[in-house]
């Protein structure tokens, strides 16, 4: 959980004291990757967690076996919304996106990623605030969760 506590940290410091000094909408690319890291380290811990208990079985260590676990024994068990795993899935979009895309380019205040077949994806600031707290959310519902069954464990 550390990891992913620092992470977002860098998030949140990069989108609301050096975004706001700048004033440059590619920022909000390192924010979005911190977010995304962030809520994977977390999502991480708690498959690994329940990996320890025995809860689930071994499994590949790569990010898409990892979320199908979360989603089928983790969402239900541990009453995560869907909000979080929605972000989870939009966050992954977005880099992937980024990743393929053969032009990137800055429009008003926000930075357009432009796939392939001229699909365009948008980031602004005020979705990534909100993708921010949604994320600031979900860590402390899984630090929450885990801090919680470790004393039940320790008694």
């Amino acid at each position: 959980m550390a990891m992913s506590k620092k992470k977002i940290i860098i998030a949140d410091h990069i989108l609301t004291q050096t975004y706001p000094l700048i004033n440059d909408a590619k920022l909000l690319l390192p924010v979005i990757e911190n977010i995304f890291l962030a809520i994977s380290y977390s999502m991480s811990s708690l498959i690994f967690y329940e990996l320890y208990l025995r809860r689930i079985r071994p499994f590949q260590d790569n990010f898409i076996a990892k979320f199908n676990i979360f989603l089928t024994k983790c969402v239900p068990s541990y009453n995560i919304r869907k909000e979080h795993v929605l972000l989870i899935q939009n966050l992954r979009e977005i880099l992937i996106a980024r990743k393929k895309s053969p032009i990137e380019f800055l429009r008003k205040d926000r930075f357009v990623i432009c796939s392939g077949d001229y699909n365009l994806t948008t980031i602004s600031f005020e979705q990534t605030r909100l993708y921010l707290n949604n994320a600031k959310e979900f860590i402390n519902h899984i630090n929450h969760i885990l801090n919680s069954e470790e004393s039940v464990i320790a008694k």
